[in-house]
């Protein structure tokens, strides 16, 4: 049996490697896009949860001994397909893109693999985007201000989105994306301490159909 003194250098040395590894950071962004989903349903889907600080940089892939591992998440195959389902087109393997996620954002999140995943498809169901625009009537194949659309989903969740916009065949700007701001337990959504800069939207944006 190890001696107590064995037994707390130990731990010390593992809390350090957990130290070396986990990287700080100011919050999360939840990205979400309007798309088709998996179960024919017409809803916002996950991007991903993307711890970021608060100067505009971001870490990325902080461990590479913590490798995906999909049983890890099984108890979340049917929800993650549903709803964080591949971005490509046409859809390519979920699983890829999963491991993707976690390589460059998962490892530095702090949380361990089926927690971090399990949070981002609680916070997309709480902040429920299409409900929250479609009852202040907005709704898909419709253009409206880009303010209005913000208030919109800050009346729903209490926190003013960033709304990241992308061109149609014709050159006309759309809704891309929807950044909301989390605190860095993953839990609660907070104002933006900085909001992206990529994909700037003009004054009237599309609402695109999907």
């Amino acid at each position: 049996m190890l001696s107590l003194p064995i037994l707390i250098k130990l731990l010390l040395l593992h809390s350090l490697a957990l130290v070396c590894t986990a990287q700080s950071f100011g919050f999360f962004y939840l990205v979400q896009q309007p798309r088709l989903l998996l179960s024919h349903n017409r809803d916002f889907g996950i991007h991903g949860l993307w711890p970021n600080n608060d100067d505009g940089t971001y870490p990325s892939n902080c461990n590479p001994n913590e490798q995906f591992d999909p049983s890890q998440i099984s108890n979340l195959l049917s929800q993650m397909q549903t709803e964080w389902g591949s971005l490509s087109c046409p859809s390519s393997n979920d699983t890829s893109f999963w491991e993707h996620e976690w390589d460059k954002h998962g490892t530095c999140s702090g949380l361990n693999e089926e927690a971090y995943f399990s949070a981002a498809l609680t916070l997309k169901n709480q902040s429920n985007l299409l409900q929250t625009l479609t009852q202040a009537g907005i709704t898909p194949n419709g253009s409206y201000t880009l303010s209005n659309v913000q208030s919109a989903i800050a009346s729903g969740i209490g926190h003013t989105p960033y709304i990241q916009c992308n061109s149609d065949q014709s050159g006309n700007k759309q809704l891309f994306e929807v950044y909301l701001c989390v605190d860095t337990s993953a839990s609660n959504f907070i104002d933006c301490p900085v909001f992206p800069t990529e994909g700037p939207c003009p004054s009237s944006i599309a609402f695109p159909s999907f």
